[in-house]
């Protein structure tokens, strides 16, 4: 039997979408570089499950992606053993001046997400131990306002059905299991140099042991490494919106009596954490304009170790916040590599080379999204291959779980830039 579809990338976002297309009938090989699922970028993901975005499309997959992560085993399919556990803590989004609420409420009021807007009398009683002072903009712990006092007070918005996957990696190996069990072959340690093609149509891939897979459809979910592919295949000359790898840190901070609390998204000092299983507290950053950002054109080449420079300034902004936090002495934590788009809004669709599709530019924001971007793009395909003008009349997906309408032309490579991004990991 030969192969009707290759997917390229191994990750949460590859995973998935080999589960829908081999739910769908078509034999599937999956190709990684590493040695199994879910071990480059979505190993280092935060895995927060949250619905603040600033599309109709982008709250829309989110809210249905969190209805699968609630009944994980039942999307799944499969007894595939252990599961990721979907955690739901809640979380708060700290006002601030460059998004304020009123600009993306109403998508929540539109789509049904329930929320609580708190001032900053109900967000102390909520979060005991906060510092509710309003500091924006965010910056370098060298700079003295830094450490100012404030005469302002923030609030935020409360969202109870947010929260966090336990095993971000287990995700994706449960996600790969369960397309195995529909008849999916992963082929790891499998690099792919070349993209054939005849006729303007995608023919197959060629591996660096000299192997041609032949087949009708590529999909492209390589992560920090989408790039470098889309530059084999020759496509990307119609993209309006571009991708570029960047590396970033994530802090793991021991917590004495543990954390309790909602995930906490805090642009105002530029940070985000939330609680861990066995008590401490992940703690990351929201690229504030202070900080440099860590551009890379080598995902390989990245340093795997946390620095001390970047822990120090991640966890005293968290501990700006959540005075009680002591910051320790020496980093520990682990460092990714983000596949961010020019709007940091993902890239989900064809191009133009016939046959070969795309799901990158996740941004480090797409994890959440993962069980539906594997039904998203299994129905673009299949909507594609089957005649449908994709970029002239944009295929709509109806979520099954929620039956929300999701605009795929909102993940478009031809869209107009997304303005009312955050210009953050947040979306």
């Amino acid at each position: 039997m030969g192969t009707d579809v290759v997917v390229i990338g191994a990750g949460v976002i590859g995973s998935s979408i080999a589960l829908e297309l081999a739910r769908a009938g078509r034999r599937v090989v999956v190709l990684d570089r590493a040695p199994g699922a879910g071990q480059g970028s979505t190993s280092a993901s935060s895995a927060i499950v949250r619905f603040n975005f600033s599309t109709h499309s982008g709250v829309a997959t989110a809210w249905e992606s969190y209805r699968c992560w609630l009944d994980w085993a039942g999307h799944l399919g499969h007894d595939v053993g252990d599961l990721a556990a979907f955690r739901r803590t809640g979380l708060v989004m700290l006002d601030v001046d460059a998004a304020p609420r009123g600009a993306w409420l109403s998508l929540f009021d539109q789509i049904g997400v329930p929320y609580e807007e708190w001032d900053s009398a109900t967000l102390a009683e909520r979060l005991p131990g906060v510092d509710t002072g309003r500091y924006w903009p965010p910056k370098r712990l060298d700079d003295e306002a830094f450490w100012e006092d404030s005469e302002r007070s923030l609030g935020g918005v409360y969202t109870p059905d947010a929260g966090y996957v336990s095993d971000p990696g287990l995700a994706a190996v449960n996600l790969a299991a369960a397309a195995v069990a529909h008849g999916a072959e992963f082929r790891f340690r499998s690099t792919v140099v070349a993209v054939d093609k005849s006729g303007g149509r995608v023919t197959g891939v060629r591996l660096a042991d000299g192997t041609l897979v032949p087949c009708a459809v590529v999909v492209n979910a390589a992560g920090p490494w989408s790039g470098a592919l889309n530059r084999l295949a020759g496509v990307g000359s119609d993209f309006t919106v571009g991708v570029r790898p960047m590396r970033q840190e994530v802090a793991h901070v021991p917590v004495a009596q543990g954390y309790e609390g909602p995930a906490v998204a805090d642009m105002d000092l530029g940070t985000y954490f939330r609680g861990e299983v066995g008590g401490g507290l992940l703690v990351g950053g929201t690229e504030p304009e202070c900080d440099p950002l860590q551009w890379t054109d080598d995902p390989d080449g990245v340093d795997v170790h946390p620095t001390a420079a970047v822990f120090e300034a991640q966890v005293t902004r968290a501990a700006r916040r959540l005075p009680n936090l002591a910051v320790p002495n020496r980093p520990r934590g682990v460092v990714g590599v983000y596949d961010v788009a020019d709007d940091w809004t993902p890239i989900y669709d064809r191009t133009e080379l016939d046959g070969f599709y795309v799901a990158i530019g996740t941004s480090g924001n797409q994890f959440k999204n993962a069980p539906v971007v594997g039904q998203l793009m299994a129905k673009l395909v299949g909507e594609v291959e089957n005649g449908a003008d994709h970029d002239a009349r944009p295929v709509r997906f109806l979520a099954p779980r929620t039956g929300l309408e999701i605009d795929l032309g909102a993940f478009s490579r031809r869209r107009g830039v997304n303005t009312a991004n955050s210009g953050t990991v947040m979306g």
